[in-house]
């Protein structure tokens, strides 16, 4: 079992990228992610520590390096399902650059969002009424339908512009052997569903640079709002994992919280799903405390092997 820290949850506490790296060790990690938000700042020092053999990276999440432009981190600045053609560029241009910077990493997997749907926004309301207790009732019923109603009548072309993206960034993740990550997200408006993930997963099936990424938090946050079911869906894109975001979900809607603290996803009963050797990455909230993350380590340690 091959875990793995995201930079996500300290990159902002360090100036120095060989400083983040030493925290990820002294928590028992020797490979990490480098997420989007990663100050460009930190980059030398990660190198320096790659190249020493300090560390090993397992993944990039896309963008990496941000866009210098955007001045907070937004992973979804730039979208491949966006009406505007400078922004699905944009997203294209940045993809690549994630990739050459991967390649120097020598990593082999760059995660990607692949887009949304332009509806209005539903899963915020649903969130809100699971957590009232309302689940399965009149309005929740309502809302739900009228979201799923909504999104089918559009989804098509923007699941059309998320696969022509993947196409158009193929040549050069071929050239530099890395895989193409399609992750799993946390909102019914965003791109791929489930149900289109698995399609995508069978049109690329023959290919070894395009597969799923799954995260753990966002899945279980749609399995919460009645949306999925957690273990059907791991077990159809099983054959075509190649990582996961590993974080734990406090009721209905809270995740990026560390393992195994907050009850919400059931990790004895997914991790068997998993095939072998793929890299399990702690995605966690800046806000998750050092020593929560340090004693979730040690008891993850026990419970899973190192």
């Amino acid at each position: 079992m091959l875990l793995s820290l995201s930079t996500c949850w300290n990159s902002h506490r360090f100036q120095d990228g060989r400083e983040l790296v030493a925290e990820a060790h002294a928590l028992g990690f020797d490979h990490i992610e480098i997420s989007h938000g990663t100050k460009i700042s930190l980059l030398p020092g990660l190198i320096q520590a790659f190249d020493a053999g300090q560390i090993r990276v397992t993944s990039l999440h896309n963008f990496c390096p941000p866009p210098v432009e955007v001045t907070m981190d937004a992973p979804d600045a730039y979208e491949f399902t966006s009406h505007r053609d400078f922004e699905r560029e944009r997203a294209l241009s940045l993809s690549r650059q994630t990739i050459q910077m991967a390649a120097r990493f020598k990593a082999p997997r760059v995660v990607l969002h692949m887009g949304s749907v332009p509806m209005k926004r539903c899963t915020d309301k649903l969130e809100e009424l699971v957590h009232k207790g309302e689940i399965y009732g009149r309005e929740y019923t309502k809302v739900k339908l009228q979201m799923v109603e909504q999104r089918e009548k559009v989804s098509a072309f923007y699941l059309e512009r998320a696969r022509a993206a993947l196409h158009e960034l193929l040549p050069l993740a071929q050239e530099h052997q890395v895989m193409l990550c399609v992750e799993t997200r946390s909102h019914f408006e965003q791109v791929p569903n489930e149900r289109e993930l698995v399609l995508l997963m069978e049109e690329f099936k023959d290919c070894p640079w395009i597969g799923a990424w799954h995260d753990f938090g966002h899945v279980q946050r749609k399995a919460n709002l009645g949306l999925l079911n957690h273990v059907e869906l791991l077990t159809s894109i099983a054959p075509k994992l190649f990582g996961c975001h590993v974080h734990d979900v406090e009721w209905p809607a809270k995740d990026h919280r560390v393992p195994l603290t907050a009850g919400g996803v059931n990790f004895d009963q997914l991790l068997p799903i998993l095939p072998p050797d793929i890299p399990l990455v702690w995605e966690l909230s800046p806000s998750q405390r050092r020593a929560t993350v340090l004693g979730a380590r040690q008891a993850w340690k026990q419970r899973y092997g190192s």
